[in-house]
């Protein structure tokens, strides 16, 4: 006699709850950035990500030196990041996909000397007083490369890690400073020149372990990070 069908599904056919999970376009997803990428990228993501549904992204800031932002990846599910083109590559404990190749140019007041020239020199500026970083960030490295470049130490008078105050010490005569040219908030009072004769360009990089990418929601949130990329620069 032929046993009664059950209506069951069978094992193999129903979805395991990881899967479901990984699988899920929704869900939280955790964003740490460094300021001025805060400022450029946060505003496009959350408008990116506006619609029911989509991700929730948890947005933090994160602002340290370059060794440590992959061992962020550990605390977060995405971290943005910055590197200068000589830079040493990324731990291979990290996946790391590229937002922008950024140029970094000289911030000037907006009545200095040299906003007459169209491009400057590390001869140009090397004897000026400067705003840079503090020892240990990215930026530090082209500030170096600089000084190197006209045979001559620089005149640091400040040390500031955040643009938007950077600016503000500029606008007020207060040094030169390098400054990112789309991801710093422009000031109606500083001038951006590009730097030649030496590498100025830093990577803004999405980190990320690469299991982190398994599940749906943070595949979602890089590509919104993708396409809010091109917005910043075109803007």
């Amino acid at each position: 006699m032929a046993a009664a069908h059950t209506g069951s599904v069978p094992s193999s056919r129903l979805a395991r709850p990881a899967e479901v999970f990984l699988d899920q376009p929704g869900g939280t997803v955790s964003v740490a950035a460094f300021h001025s990428a805060a400022a450029a990228f946060y505003p496009h993501l959350l408008r990116a990500l506006a619609e029911p549904g989509s991700p929730r992204p948890a947005l933090h800031d994160e602002d340290v030196a370059q060794n440590d932002f992959p061992p962020l990846t550990r605390d977060y599910d995405i971290v943005l990041a910055h590197r200068l083109d000589h830079a040493p590559p990324w731990s291979a404990t990290v996946s790391a996909t590229t937002l922008l190749h950024e140029p970094l140019d000289v911030a000037l007041p907006a009545h200095h000397p040299l906003t007459a020239k169209r491009r400057l020199t590390p001869g140009d500026v090397a004897d000026q007083p400067w705003i840079t970083v503090h020892d240990g960030f990215p930026l530090m490295a082209t500030v170096e490369a600089i000084a190197a470049a006209a045979h001559r130490r620089l005149d640091i008078v400040h040390r500031i890690n955040e643009f938007a105050v950077v600016a503000e010490v500029v606008a007020a005569g207060g040094g030169i400073a390098l400054m990112p040219r789309w991801t710093a908030r422009r000031h109606p009072d500083v001038v951006l020149r590009p730097l030649t004769g030496v590498h100025a360009r830093r990577h803004i990089d999405a980190l990320h372990r690469p299991e982190r990418t398994a599940r749906r929601a943070v595949r979602v949130v890089l590509a919104a990070l993708r396409r809010a990329a091109t917005e910043i620069r075109r803007s």
